[in-house]
């Protein structure tokens, strides 16, 4: 891809990202949204691999149709309410439709069928920005409109998020559609608790972001996009691997590593608003996410790859490892002794 069009998309990303997150006004939401949509596809369809094409394809018509559903749920509310603050989101059809329209842009059951798609078409870094950067704008919307929203369908949707993201990632193959299915997951997390503690939702979405981003570095590093390929990673950045495998159990909210913290919190808040029932059903369907974490550990930390005689060794590679995986997988890893600074400042 041509240097100046990279950095003209990445430009352009950060800037409808940053004017989505610090808007009050639905419309200049709605242009950040559109500058990211349109900042992004150039970036998914840049290999010119027919699989690429087809997902730069099925991300625009649904991004674009949850892009009209927004648009269209504050106008009903300024219509009827006369206000385009994001805040004030009041008529009942707005309230709704503002959730399906958010819920399809973050990839939420059952607006899910696109995601792991487009990630399954795009390079591991383009899926990098999909699965975080790309989830930050409309989560926010979601931070915003937390008080207005209908507490029994965010419940229903979270539900069915981690039990189908936990039963779907179960029987793949391929490492990018893994991880589509272990975000989709990871988001029935952030729904479930968003009516009662939002600040619990963007805590639990800051750690996702930085552990998934430590698992597709490494996965970019080592250049695996299968299961059969994770194997024979060991032989190439052995530490790395190590690493790899706690930043999986990590992921799967494991104690004593960081992504046990927000699932903690997350169950002691809901077993404080007396949804006991809620937060049994939510971490027992983390147990199924936790199986397809650990066959990526075993994959890549105990599995040995056939040898036969005319097996060619894959030595150890000589490319440096990016200072941002370290710097992931060190707080992937190392944050839950500091779980008592973010209750404070939660």
């Amino acid at each position: 891809m041509n240097p100046q069009a990279k950095l003209i998309s990445t430009t352009s990303l950060l800037l409808g990202t940053s004017i989505t997150i610090s808007s009050n006004h639905w419309m200049t939401a709605w242009i950040g949204l559109e500058i990211n949509t349109l900042a992004i596809l150039p970036l998914i369809s840049k290999t010119h691999h027919p699989r690429a094409i087809e997902a730069s394809t099925k991300y625009f018509l649904t991004q674009a149709t949850a892009s009209t559903l927004l648009l269209f749920a504050s106008m009903i509310n300024a219509w009827f309410s006369g206000q385009w603050d994001i805040t004030q989101l009041t008529h009942p059809m707005s309230c709704m439709l503002s959730t399906v329209a958010i819920s399809i842009k973050l990839g939420l059951v059952p607006f899910h069928f696109w995601f792991p798609e487009v990630l399954q078409g795009s390079t591991m870094t383009t899926c990098l920005l999909l699965a975080t950067i790309m989830k930050f704008p409309p989560i926010t919307l979601f931070y915003l409109t937390s008080p207005s929203l209908n507490s029994t369908l965010l419940t229903s949707m979270a539900i069915a998020s981690a039990a189908l993201g936990g039963w779907m990632g179960l029987n793949q193959t391929q490492t990018r559609k893994v991880l589509a299915f272990s975000s989709i997951a990871h988001l029935g997390w952030m729904t479930i608790i968003l009516n009662y503690d939002p600040n619990l939702t963007l805590i639990t979405f800051y750690l996702y972001t930085m552990t998934t981003s430590a698992i597709f570095l490494i996965l970019n590093t080592t250049n695996t996009l299968k299961l059969s390929t994770v194997m024979t990673t060991w032989t190439k950045i052995p530490p790395l691997t190590t690493i790899f495998m706690l930043t999986l159990l990590s992921l799967a909210g494991l104690p004593p590593l960081t992504g046990f913290l927000p699932k903690w919190l997350i169950i002691q808040e809901l077993t404080k608003q007396e949804l006991t029932a809620t937060a049994t059903a939510i971490s027992l369907l983390s147990l199924l996410g936790l199986f397809f974490y650990l066959r990526l550990a075993y994959c890549a930390t105990i599995t040995l790859p056939p040898n036969f005689t005319n097996y060619m060794k894959q030595w150890q590679t000589n490319k440096p490892t990016n200072p941002l995986t370290t710097t992931f997988t060190s707080l992937s890893i190392m944050l839950l002794p500091l779980s008592p600074m973010v209750l404070t400042i939660s």
